[in-house]
């Protein structure tokens, strides 16, 4: 079992910096990919990156160049830098990661951008 936990988020201006963090807790074997996803009010929930357990990185579109994810095995953290802000970032932010058959989700985390 996992349980996947986010922390992090907040109230910025439009051009600042936030990190997000997600723990992860899992009684055996490590896990391998985590990812990033967003929800905004009224829109579907979208991919924002991806880190595999070897550190390999994907982005979406709108945030390459902004958004940074990392993580700390030995920790079990996964981090997620955003930069310049816009917003349109305005969303809840939820980690995310597959543990055998099950799909596991954080219960999310805030993050509003005031322009």
């Amino acid at each position: 079992q996992v349980q996947l936990v986010e922390s992090g988020g907040g109230l910025v201006q439009a051009g600042g910096s936030l990190r997000l963090s997600c723990t992860y807790f899992v009684k055996m074997f490590g896990i391998n990919t985590v990812s990033w996803y967003r929800q905004a009010p009224a829109k579907e929930r979208e991919f924002v990156a991806s880190i595999s357990r070897g550190g390999i990185t994907k982005y979406a579109d709108s945030v390459k160049g902004r958004f940074t994810v990392s993580r700390d095995n030995a920790k079990n953290m996964v981090y997620l830098q955003m930069s310049t802000l816009k917003p349109d970032d305005t969303a809840d932010y939820y980690c995310n990661t597959v543990y055998g058959l099950d799909n596991v989700w954080g219960q999310g985390t805030q993050v509003t951008v005031s322009s």
